[in-house]
């Protein structure tokens, strides 16, 4: 979107995921935006695009501890937090984590369990902590869950309802490679996988520095105006059943501040709004029975809307 010099903590971290990742530099890019801002990704798109490939390269280039959960109809929401067993021995209860006890969790085909082991994780999500047996257990920091779903088998699934949707900072999808891209594809994959060769460019505590620094980004009032006036035309358009919610607002804010931050400028431009609205805001509208109909996406409508709201035009500095 831009060419601004890259902050080079960053340029490295994305220089190294894409020693395994083909042509998806958008897409780690994106993910680098919501791991800065606190945030979580719902990632849609078929099988077989690298999505576990694209999370594990980002978990090994900053050292962090990753888990993969495998959604399916029968998993049970002990099976994502962890469970109580007793103990004979001690004559007490003792805690075993599960997999959402890491720091980078790859959340697989979340719709494929139940609401109630969906709320476990999104419970987790949200408070950055779970509760078991009337115990609150703290998640470890840095805490980022990229969701995946599949968007074309709808059979035997629980698709999320919105106020779940709501959590996840950005919705994005890979698709597929382009011609060239899929001959590097083949030309790797007859070498020994080079994802367990990564090493990691940043540790866990340098990470948690970026975040608090990226949270120092200048946000002017015009700008903040600016993303108050896209969410807003979201709940009045006409093909709009249900608009963005102020979490819509707080989640374009904090995405354009990491955004921002991330090409080494200490405030946001409108240009980071219009780039990041899309991907912050369509996951978040709920389109009209007739929209639907006629072909019409959330994007489209998100862009419509951000094509209508004048731009700022204010120096934006300190």
């Amino acid at each position: 979107m831009t060419h601004e010099q890259m902050n080079p903590t960053i340029e490295k971290i994305i220089a190294n995921i894409e020693k395994v990742m083909i042509g998806k530099r958008n897409v780690a890019e994106l993910s680098l935006v919501a791991l800065l801002a606190g945030g979580h990704v719902l990632l849609e798109d078929v099988p077989g695009v690298g999505k576990t490939m694209m999370v594990r390269a980002l978990a090994k280039s900053v050292n962090a501890n990753f888990r993969r959960i495998q959604f399916t109809p029968d998993l049970l929401p002990s099976d994502v937090t962890g469970v109580s067993i007793y103990n004979p021995k001690e004559m007490e209860f003792q805690f075993r984590p599960g997999p959402l006890m890491g720091n980078i969790i790859l959340a697989d085909e979340i719709n494929r369990t139940s609401p109630k082991t969906q709320s476990a994780l999104l419970e987790g999500m949200e408070e950055a902590s779970v509760t078991i047996d009337g115990v609150t257990h703290k998640l470890q920091r840095p805490f980022f869950v990229m969701a995946t779903q599949n968007p074309i088998e709808y059979e035997g699934t629980y698709p999320l309802p919105e106020a779940q949707l709501d959590r996840f900072l950005l919705k994005m999808k890979m698709g597929y490679p382009d011609l060239q891209e899929e001959m590097e594809v083949l030309n790797r994959a007859q070498k020994e996988p080079p994802i367990e060769e990564l090493a990691p460019v940043i540790q866990l505590d340098g990470l948690l520095a970026l975040q608090q620094e990226m949270k120092e980004v200048f946000v002017d009032d015009t700008i903040k105006r600016y993303i108050v006036d896209i969410v807003n035309r979201t709940r009045g358009n006409g093909s709009v059943y249900l608009g963005a919610s102020p979490r819509g607002s707080i989640a374009l804010m904090k995405a354009a501040q990491a955004y921002a931050f991330m090409y080494g400028r200490d405030y946001v431009l409108p240009d980071d709004i219009q780039y990041l609205a899309p991907f912050v805001l369509s996951h978040r509208i709920i389109l009209k029975s007739e929209a639907k109909f006629e072909g019409t996406s959330a994007e489209e409508i998100v862009n419509r809307v951000v094509a209508r709201v004048p731009v700022p035009v204010r120096r934006l500095v300190k």
